[in-house]
C-alpha cells in the first residue's frame, strides 16, 4: 500500500509572507488535497534576532486569506533545538560526523588558500580524521557532518529531473554550532523526517542544499523524500522579482481589492499548467494538479494579467459576498467614509452592485464605482469630468431637472423616456445628455448605467444633485 502523501510549507517568519512563498505553500497544500495526504505547517523561527510574532501571524493571516488551510498545529521549529542536537550526537556516535575545533583565523586561512589556487572556497576537512585528544583546550568545537569523498549525489527531481552532484564539490559543512544551536541544513531534515514528510515542493534556490540534506539523511539511514524544486517566479522584465514588479506580501494585495480565488487562480498558473486552461476553480485545481505539470522554465508575474484574472471573478461573485468583502476592505485600507457608507446602504449596494461588477477589476475599484450611493452633496466631481458640468451643459441640466420633476413614475424605462425626448428635442444624441448628468450625479465620467443610478439613489436626491450643477 502506497505511503501517505505528507507535504508541508516552512517559512521563516522574518518578513511578510512573500507572493514567491505563497505559491510554493499553493503547489504544496494542492498535492495534499489531490492525492488525501496532509499539508503540514513549519515555523522555521531559529533566526531569533529577526523573526517576529507579528511575521508569524501574517503567515497564518495570508495562508488562511489564501485558503489554504493546514492540517494539525503549527510546529515551532526554534521549541525542537534539542531534538535537532540529539540527531547531530548520533550522527557523531555513528560515525557520520566529527568535532572541528577550527578557529575563524583557520577557516580564514583555508578560503584564501582555495582562492588562490582558483578553487571554490571550502573547509578542507583538517579535523575529520583527527583524535579528540588533539583538541585545544578551552574551544567550543563545533560539529560537521562527513560528507563522502568520491561519487555522486542524485536529486531525482519532479520538475528538474536527474541532477547530479560531485561529492568534491560538497565539503564537511557544519550541523551544530559551538554555542549547541542547529543549523538551517540539520534543522530542516530532522523537522522533515520526524514530521513525516514524503514530499517536499520548493524553490529551485534549494537545488544545492538538497545534495547536502541527502549526506544527513544517509548519514541516519532515513528515506529521502521526493522532491520538486520549482524555478523562482521573475519581473516581466525577466529579472528576478523584485518590489518593483510586484514582490509584496499577500496582505498587500488583499489591500490592493485582489479576491483570494482569483490570486490563487493565478498563482497557479505562474509554474503550473493544465492544458490551455488559464481560468478554473480552486476544486478543479485540486482534481487537475499533479507534480508532473509544474514547469521547468521560471514563470513571470504580469500585473495586467492579474487583474484581467480578477476581474473574471469580480464579475462571477455573488453580491452578497463581494459587498462583504468590499466593508472589510474599505475599513482596513483606512477608508472610513467608504466603510460606514456601505455599512449604512448595505441594500443600495447590493442592488448595485450586479451593474457595478463587469466595470471593475478589483475591489478597491469597486468601492470607487459604489461612492455615488452614499455621496454627501455637494458631490465632488473628478476634475477630468469637470467639462461636463460646465457651461453649455448647465443649462441642459436645468431642462433635464424640469423634464425629470414631473415623472410620477421614477422606474428606469420611465426615466429613459423622458431623457431621450429630452435629446430629441435640443436635437442631441443620447450620450450628449447622459453624460452631464452622470458627472452631476455621480462626480465621475464612469458609473452604472445613468437611469439605474438614478433610481438606485432615488428621486428625491437625484433631482437635488441635478440642481446643484444646473444654470
Amino acid at each position: 500500500m502506497p505511503k501517505k502523501v505528507v507535504t508541508r510549507f516552512a517559512p521563516s517568519p522574518t518578513g511578510y509572507l512573500h507572493i514567491g512563498s505563497a505559491r510554493t505553500a499553493l503547489f504544496s497544500w494542492a498535492y495534499a488535497r489531490h492525492t488525501g495526504g496532509d499539508f503540514l505547517l513549519r515555523i522555521e523561527d531559529t533566526d531569533r534576532e529577526r523573526s517576529t510574532e507579528d511575521a508569524v501571524q501574517a503567515i497564518y493571516d495570508g495562508l488562511t486569506w489564501l485558503g489554504l488551510q493546514w492540517d494539525g498545529e503549527p510546529t515551532l521549529q526554534f521549541g525542537r533545538a534539542a531534538r535537532h542536537a540529539e540527531i547531530a550526537s548520533e550522527l557523531l556516535a555513528r560515525g557520520q560526523a566529527y568535532y572541528c575545533y577550527c578557529s575563524p583565523e583557520e577557516l580564514a586561512t583555508m578560503r584564501e588558500e582555495a582562492r588562490a589556487a582558483g578553487k571554490p572556497p571550502r573547509y578542507n576537512g583538517m579535523w575529520r580524521d583527527r583524535d579528540p585528544s588533539e583538541a585545544p583546550a578551552g574551544v567550543a568545537p563545533v560539529i560537521r557532518i562527513k560528507a563522502p569523498l568520491s561519487g555522486e549525489i542524485v536529486v531525482d527531481d519532479h520538475v528538474q529531473g536527474k541532477v547530479v552532484f560531485k561529492t568534491e564539490n560538497l565539503d564537511d559543512f557544519i550541523i551544530l554550532r559551538s554555542d549547541g544551536t542547529p543549523t538551517y541544513m540539520l534543522a530542516v531534515v530532522v523537522d522533515d523526517h520526524d514530521m513525516g514528510v514524503t514530499h517536499i515542493i520548493r524553490g529551485d534556490d534549494h537545488l544545492t542544499n538538497a545534495a547536502r540534506q541527502i549526506i544527513i539523511y544517509n548519514g541516519m539511514g532515513w528515506d529521502v523524500p521526493e522532491m520538486a524544486h520549482i524555478p523562482l517566479i521573475h519581473g516581466p522584465d525577466g529579472a528576478k522579482l523584485s518590489k518593483r514588479h510586484g514582490a509584496l506580501g499577500v496582505g498587500a494585495y488583499r489591500q490592493m481589492g485582489y479576491l483570494p480565488d482569483a490570486m490563487i487562480n493565478y498563482l497557479a498558473r505562474l509554474g503550473w499548467s493544465h492544458g490551455d486552461d488559464e481560468l478554473f476553480s480552486v476544486q478543479q485545481m485540486v482534481e487537475w494538479f499533479s507534480l508532473e505539470g509544474l514547469n521547468k522554465g521560471a514563470a513571470r508575474f504580469d500585473f495586467v494579467k492579474l487583474e484581467n484574472v480578477n476581474g473574471h471573478y469580480i464579475r462571477e461573485a455573488r453580491p452578497e459576498a463581494l459587498y462583504k468583502v468590499m466593508v472589510e476592505t474599505a475599513r482596513e485600507v483606512g477608508r472610513e467614509v467608504d466603510h460606514e457608507g456601505l455599512l449604512a446602504n448595505r441594500e443600495t449596494a447590493l442592488a448595485a452592485l450586479p451593474e457595478l461588477q463587469p466595470r471593475a477589476k478589483t475591489v478597491l475599484e469597486l468601492i470607487d464605482l459604489a461612492q455615488f450611493i452614499y455621496a454627501v452633496r455637494p458631490i465632488t466631481v473628478d476634475p477630468a469630468a469637470a467639462e461636463h458640468v460646465s457651461g453649455d451643459a448647465r443649462a441642459l441640466l436645468a431642462a433635464a431637472l424640469e423634464a425629470l420633476r414631473g415623472l410620477n413614475d421614477w422606474s428606469v424605462p420611465a426615466i429613459d423616456a423622458a431623457v431621450r425626448a429630452l435629446a430629441e428635442v435640443h436635437g442631441l444624441k443620447l450620450g450628449k445628455v447622459a453624460q452631464p448628468l452622470r458627472v452631476a450625479l455621480t462626480g465621475r465620467t464612469v458609473s452604472p448605467g445613468i437611469f439605474e443610478v438614478m433610481v438606485l439613489i432615488g428621486k428625491k436626491e437625484s433631482l437635488a444633485r441635478i440642481g446643484d450643477h444646473a444654470a
